[in-house]
């Protein structure tokens, strides 16, 4: 039985007032299961780079299967690489071990994510390189649509044959310098950075290349194939709702472009009708979130809206457009209310 058995959420017409005013939201949607933090008072979050092991947000697909990798003998496990490939192949956890690899800072983030939520982290993995794997197979670029990826607890998801490809997609085994976690993957798992966590397969057990239009097990629920992450941002700091004292007071947050790095944080004291710009901290990668800051010196007492939204390099600007999580990712702005009870 999926562990997801959340009811649809109606989305009313007021919806767009409904983020504004609720900040993060918490809500059960009918959809892949993340943590979406709270509707009210929200204290300040710690904003880091990296997000230690033990605090990366977890989506496990059934009660089950989950048990079950818990259990998982990495001395018996194997992945088999088949399909429209000249030279199939199965490799054992010692043979990843003594491939070529390389490491890189990448943004994990959950498809069903609202606006100022809290499923997504950032680590450095270590893995292989899926290109070289699929080239030493001898995969049929001529005809090769898609690159399925099956996994131990039964969960299985494509991405094109295309991403596959691509030098940055890699298969991890280590997660900010540890074995992968148990609840991450062990032993293996896909990492395809500007995708959102549907698309990356955890305790791979197989890749098949395909010839023809894959769609997993999301998809086949009416969820997006293509999965490129939205333009994310959010207010870490001061929590909603926290009562200020004083003239200064240090805004910070992250913001995540998905396929492409940011740019630009802005934020907004006025419903959005003027933007600000906040400083960003230079990101060790381009496929992670970057952090951002903001010295705010409010010019009166009493309650205040925040919104923050992003820019990514290629100047696509994050909407403010609400969107529900199905079928492609939620959609938004980002805002808080803070009271600055004297200046």
């Amino acid at each position: 039985m999926p562990v997801f058995s959340f009811s649809p959420f109606s989305w009313p017409l007021a919806r767009r007032t409904f983020f504004k005013l609720g900040g993060l939201s918490a809500l059960s949607l009918g959809v892949p299961g993340c943590d979406l933090g709270s509707m009210f008072a929200v204290p300040p979050r710690d904003t880091v780079y990296f997000t230690p092991n033990d605090k990366f947000y977890t989506v496990n697909f059934m009660d089950a299967s989950y048990n079950f990798t818990r259990d998982l003998d990495v001395e018996q496990w194997q992945m088999i690489v088949k399909g429209a490939v000249i030279n199939p192949m199965v490799l054992k956890w010692r043979d990843i071990l003594n491939r070529e690899s390389f490491d890189q800072a990448v943004t994990l983030m959950c498809i069903d994510t609202l606006p100022g939520g809290t499923s997504l982290g950032t680590a450095i993995w270590r893995g292989i390189s899926l290109k070289a794997l699929l080239q030493e197979a001898g995969a049929d670029e001529e005809t090769a649509r898609d690159v399925i990826f099956r996994a131990a607890d039964g969960y299985h998801d494509s991405i094109s044959f295309t991403r596959a490809m691509q030098d940055d997609v890699m298969i991890a085994y280590l997660m900010n310098g540890e074995k992968l976690p148990k609840d991450h993957g062990y032993p293996v798992r896909l990492l395809v950075p500007g995708l959102y966590g549907i698309k990356n397969v955890k305790w791979i057990t197989e890749i098949e290349v395909y010839n023809g239009d894959y769609q997993g097990y999301w998809q086949q629920k009416g969820w997006t194939d293509d999965a490129r992450i939205h333009i994310f941002s959010r207010i870490d700091s001061p929590g909603h709702y926290q009562t200020l004292q004083g003239a200064q007071h240090r805004l910070r947050g992250v913001a995540y472009g998905g396929p492409e790095t940011i740019a630009e944080v802005q934020l907004s004291f006025d419903q959005e009708k003027t933007w600000v710009s906040a400083e960003i901290e230079p990101p060790l990668s381009p496929y992670t979130w970057v952090i951002w800051n903001y010295d705010w010196r409010p010019g009166k007492p009493g309650k205040h809206m925040v919104f923050v939204r992003a820019i990514d390099v290629k100047g696509k600007v994050q909407t403010s457009e609400i969107a529900r999580p199905q079928p492609a990712g939620a959609t938004g702005l980002h805002s808080i209310v803070l009271n600055v009870a004297e200046i």
